[in-house]
């Protein structure tokens, strides 16, 4: 097996895991190098897929087998993401992840990016409002370590905030490798125009 055909095997079992199961991508790409290779440890750096690789392998798969449920899942969670950027608007949050990008399924959560003067006023925000949540860490996309995640439950959605100081908002629309890696709330409207436009018109 070559270097781009492992890499590509690697890339579309991952994508299976993830949308089936629902696993994070960091997760899949383990779980198939075990599966096809039968070892824990992942190959080569090039031979190991980036996550935009397995980004559009999911989509693949998605379009394959999951056509008639996936675009309808999707437009729900990016619905139910639209209301909680407007209840959680004075936290400036960003949607990111699967539901920004397209690939959400059964399994995904609704990750939002919030920048606050105070994490201390997010999570009083959110005891407020009666919301139990978990705390949690994420990687913290400028390269810097991790950042503190917030988990809870909303109208039956699995969500995550993650917070990051209000400086950090400096750049965080601005694309990584040609792609869009989050968007506000006028950009989701406009993604979700754009999807039902492409579908014919159908929601």
């Amino acid at each position: 097996m070559n270097s781009p055909t492992l890499r590509d095997e690697i890339a579309h079992a991952a994508a299976r895991m993830i949308a089936e199961d629902g696993l994070d991508y960091s997760t899949a790409k383990r779980k198939a190098v075990r599966q096809l290779l039968g070892q824990s440890q992942p190959p080569r750096g090039e031979l190991m897929p980036d996550n935009a690789q397995v980004e559009d392998a999911v989509r693949e798969y998605q379009a394959l087998y999951m056509g008639d449920t996936q675009p309808l899942r999707l437009r729900e969670l990016r619905e139910h993401a639209l209301v909680l950027m407007d209840w959680l608007a004075p936290f400036r949050p960003l949607v990111t992840g699967a539901v920004w990008n397209g690939t959400a399924g059964e399994h995904s959560e609704i990750v939002l990016q919030c920048f606050v003067d105070s994490a201390k006023d997010l999570a009083i925000f959110l005891l407020n409002e009666g919301i139990a949540y978990e705390v949690d860490e994420r990687a913290d996309f400028r390269g810097r370590g991790t950042v503190e995640a917030l988990h809870f439950r909303r109208h039956g959605e699995d969500v995550v905030l993650v917070v990051y100081d209000h400086d950090a908002m400096r750049g965080a629309l601005r694309p990584a490798g040609g792609r869009s890696e989050r968007g506000d709330r006028r950009a989701l409207e406009q993604r979700m125009a754009a999807a039902a436009e492409s579908a014919g018109g159908q929601p």
